[in-house]
């Protein structure tokens, strides 16, 4: 399957670039190549599962653990990353064993119907099925008594709502809800790169990642100089149609996307200061919201507390490593964030206390198959990518045996 979608990527690619307006050229460098090894490390990890060794734990008698497939899971995909969380879905649960029916976003269903074609020239038929639908189909998907496991990312309220549908049948679900990352900025960290990366942090995919770098919170003693120069960094990004290779994003995703957008936009408080963008523009039909940085806003106001699923960033200030913590976790949400510096002993202590699933350092919105992507709190629970992701689709069963010994 790996190497069937890498000889026509240029198809999925294009069918992937019309449905979500995303550049062709980031699509092409940054998404097939990730996916396709995606593909790859979970057809190896499946063949490399561990467990407990089998062993005498009572007097004449042998017990082993054995990992089995679930069964048939049900799976709901974001508009977001269409053809790439389709296989972080599709593909663990497929290599434990299991058979998938999965429902891909209403707005962007494409490309993975464009992978369930290829894939049905490779595995058995009744595997890996595509439903097309909106949240109505969701909801019966998630509600039939088939599925015994459901996996989901979504919205936080989506989330709530399907392990309320999956409580019933004591259905297992797996959650990948969003999030509000931080990144904190040290007085100590390499300027220059740093201002480059807190930037594409958030502007990446027009900041319609549940991983974004939303929030900036930068130290006291450069706070000044950092903003200036964000500011004028962030401006600089291009955004438009997919074909212009200058362009580092595209359009979100809809018109109620861009009135979402608005919406936050339209309820800053008085205090909030937009230093640069802050304005939603139509380009050749798409939905675009310019590269946006806010500041002046407190702890508590709405657009800091809450995902805005856009290029909109922004940015306060914190004293030190206490206050820089208490700030960060100070949301309902736990996926993700980042700590820049130059001081080992100061990332480790600030990575330790952060309450987040996964926290980079002196880098955002990095990812490895090797390693799993999961959040706390609002967030979710359960992990795509890794070994982690093959095993939550694998129930344990104890095997003992009478030896007679």
């Amino acid at each position: 399957i790996a190497d069937a979608i890498e000889d026509r990527q240029s198809e999925i690619i294009e069918i992937e670039c019309r449905n979500t307006g995303k550049p062709i050229s980031l699509t092409t460098s940054e998404e097939v190549p990730p996916m396709v090894d995606q593909i790859r490390f979970f057809a190896g990890a499946a063949r490399n599962l561990e467990g407990k060794s089998a062993g005498e734990y009572m007097p004449g008698m042998t017990s082993m653990i054995r990992r089995e497939p679930i069964g048939v899971i049900g799976q709901v995909t974001p508009w977001n990353y269409p053809m790439m969380m389709a296989v972080w879905k599709w593909a663990p649960a497929i290599a434990a064993g299991n058979t998938v029916v999965l429902k891909p976003s209403d707005t962007t269903p494409a490309s993975t119907l464009f992978m369930a074609q290829v894939m049905s020239e490779f595995l058995p038929a009744g595997v890996f099925n595509v439903i097309c639908g909106e949240r109505e189909t969701g909801k019966l998907l998630v509600d039939h008594t088939t599925p015994v496991m459901v996996s989901i990312t979504g919205s936080v309220r989506a989330g709530m709502e399907i392990a309320a549908s999956a409580a019933p049948d004591l259905k297992r679900v797996h959650l990948e809800l969003g999030g509000k990352a931080p990144v904190i900025v040290y007085d100590d960290c390499d300027f220059e790169k740093t201002v480059q990366g807190v930037a594409e942090a958030n502007l990446y995919n027009a900041g319609q990642d549940c991983a974004a770098g939303t929030r900036v919170i930068v130290q006291e003693g450069i706070a000044k100089e950092f903003t200036a120069a964000l500011a004028k960094k962030v401006a600089e990004f291009k955004f438009g149609s997919p074909e212009n290779d200058d362009h580092f994003y595209g359009a979100l995703n809809s018109q109620n996307q861009l009135d979402r957008v608005q919406g936050f936009i339209d309820r800053l408080p008085s205090h909030a200061e937009i230093l640069t963008g802050g304005k939603a523009q139509r380009l050749n039909g798409g939905y675009y919201f310019e590269p946006t940085l806010i500041a002046g806003l407190k702890q508590d106001d709405e657009m800091i507390q809450t995902e805005v699923f856009a290029s909109v960033q922004t940015i306060q200030t914190f004293k030190d490593e206490a206050q820089a913590i208490q700030m960060a976790n100070d949301v309902d949400f736990g996926l993700a964030a980042s700590i820049w510096s130059e001081n080992h002993g100061k990332v480790i202590r600030t990575s330790q206390d952060l309450d987040f699933g996964q926290v980079w350092v002196n880098c955002h919105l990095v990812q490895a198959a090797e390693m799993p992507n999961g959040g706390f709190k609002h967030s979710g629970h359960g992990n795509d990518l890794s070994t982690e992701a093959i095993e939550g689709y694998t129930r344990v069963k104890h095997v003992m045996s009478l030896t007679g010994r």
